[in-house]
């Protein structure tokens, strides 16, 4: 079970975005996450008149290891670690560390 997942507010602990908050759009492997508005870059783009783009220097969102993003708790309103819970039916649920109530995915 991943323990951040694409939706999830999170929080930047780590590098020069460091205290933003985004939402995941995605993931891109195990370990790397795309997160609106976090790791943006100026990228160079070549114009392909086959594909109609033109050329120009572009934004665009890089990925961010997982391991520099905590999820964010609205009611603390702080980073918080994700632990695993199991329920009476089996099934596993995601909740907060700190106060232990459940993740609303």
């Amino acid at each position: 079970m991943k323990k951040i997942r694409k939706g999830d507010q999170v929080i930047v602990l780590t590098g020069r975005d460091k205290g933003k908050r985004g939402a995941v759009s995605s993931r891109v492997d195990v370990d790397h996450l795309l997160v609106e508005g976090i790791n943006v870059v100026k990228k160079h783009v070549k114009p392909n008149p086959l594909k109609g783009t033109t050329g120009g220097i572009v934004d665009k969102t890089m990925p961010i290891h997982q391991s520099n993003v905590a999820i964010y708790n609205p009611t603390s309103g702080k980073a918080d670690r994700v632990g695993i819970k199991l329920l009476e039916d089996g099934k596993k649920v995601r909740v907060y560390k700190s106060s232990g109530a459940e993740i609303k995915a």
